[in-house]
Parts: structure tokens; sequence; C-alpha cells
């Protein structure tokens, strides 16, 4: 006689069940759209920014790159031939470690999605107001060759000399011309850190500050060891 009640309690369960999981369901899909819609406004309003083309990182890390060629191309011309042991160990270090950076520099403006090349060199430093002696004045870029100069690299008569040289003679130019070359970058990475924002770049630039200031340290007491001139 009580079948009947049973059956609908059994009915009204299951229909209970039923609208549990769908309450559920909703709930599990509302949830998602709020979290991909955060996830949307999170990327649009604070997500990652990478360095555009005209941006300070750009700049640096370009000029930076045609920069530490050439140290890695007179630092393994010493390298092969200089009889001193001292100078042979520091010129390595130099052509490797700046070898390092510049692939890390390469790869930037592969992941940013920017040319290995553009604009002017050190056109990017415009911003800094010359504060570190090396921006052109806006409208007045430099040439190649005054960029270069400013930059402290060697001239192609320097690199034909110190080709050409041996013994004390290519070690003390050696010297002479990468200690400069060193005094040439430093600005360089003091500009990029007071101008630009990317993280990562801050810390190369900052370890080129340091670790070519002690470079330079270490070159000229190797040219005061040797007895060259200046």
């Amino acid at each position: 006689m009580s079948r009947p009640v049973v059956d609908d309690e059994i009915a009204e369960t299951g229909r209970a069940g039923i609208r549990w999981w769908m309450v559920a369901l909703a709930i599990l899909a509302i949830a998602g759209v709020a979290f991909a819609v955060g996830r949307f406004s999170t990327f649009s309003a604070a997500g990652p920014l990478t360095p555009g083309d005209a941006s300070a990182e750009a700049g640096f890390s370009r000029d930076m790159q045609a920069h530490h060629a050439q140290a890695i191309q007179m630092a393994m011309e010493i390298y092969r031939k200089t009889e001193d042991e001292e100078l042979r160990v520091l010129s390595y270090d130099i052509a490797t470690g700046q070898a390092g950076q510049r692939g890390e520099m390469y790869d930037w403006l592969v992941q940013w999605g920017l040319s290995q090349s553009g604009g002017p060199m050190m056109a990017w430093m415009d911003a800094s107001g010359d504060e570190h002696g090396h921006g052109a004045a806006s409208g007045d870029d430099l040439t190649d060759a005054e960029a270069h100069a400013a930059m402290g690299m060697a001239t192609d008569a320097e690199l034909a000399a110190l080709q050409n040289a041996t013994g004390a003679e290519a070690d003390c130019l050696f010297l002479d011309l990468m200690i400069r070359h060193h005094e040439g970058a430093i600005p360089m990475a003091e500009a990029v850190i007071d101008l630009g924002s990317e993280p990562r770049v801050l810390d190369v630039a900052g370890s080129i500050v340091a670790g070519q200031s002690a470079e330079i340290e270490a070159m000229r007491a190797i040219s005061a060891r040797l007895g060259c001139a200046g």
C-alpha cells in the first residue's frame, strides 16, 4: 500500500540530484568564465609588455652587439699570439663573456619580435639628455663612424695594426684599444639602466658596468707591468 509513496520519494530524490548537478555545473561554468575574464583582464591591463622598436632596450641590444663583436675580434687576436699568460687569460675571459652576452642580446630581439638592426646608432640615448656624454642631439644623428668613435671602438686602421703587431707591441696596443673600448661601453650600459625597464636587460647592463670597470683596472695594471707607453 505504501509503494507509490516510496516511488515518489525516490523520483523526487532523483530530480533533486539532477537539479544539484545542474546547479553545480552552472557554478563551475560561471567560475570558468570569471577565471577567463580575470586572466584576460590581467594580461590586458598588467601583462608583460615587450620593448618596442624605438625603446632604449632595443637600441642598446643592437648597438652593444656590434660593440661586443669588435671586442671579441680584438680579444681573440691577442689571445692567439700573446706570450703573457695573464693577458691570455684576460683576453679569453673578455671574448667568451662578451660572446655570451651578445648571444643573449640577439635572442632578446628575437623574443621581442624586432629586427636585429634599426635606426641610427646611439639615437636611443637621446632621451638621456646627453647625461652620459654619448647621446646625439635630437635631429642631429651621428654617422656610423662618429658613433663608433663615441663608443670607443677601434678604427679599421687600428684593427689592422693590431693584427700586424707582434710581441710587446701587440700586447700594449691591445690594452690601449680595449681599455678605450670598455670605457665606451660603460656609459651605454648606464644609459639603458636609466632609460629602460626590462629587468633582464637592466641586470645585464649592471653586470657590464661592474665587470668592465674591473677589467679596465686589470688591464691598466698589466699595461703598467709591461711598461706600455701611456
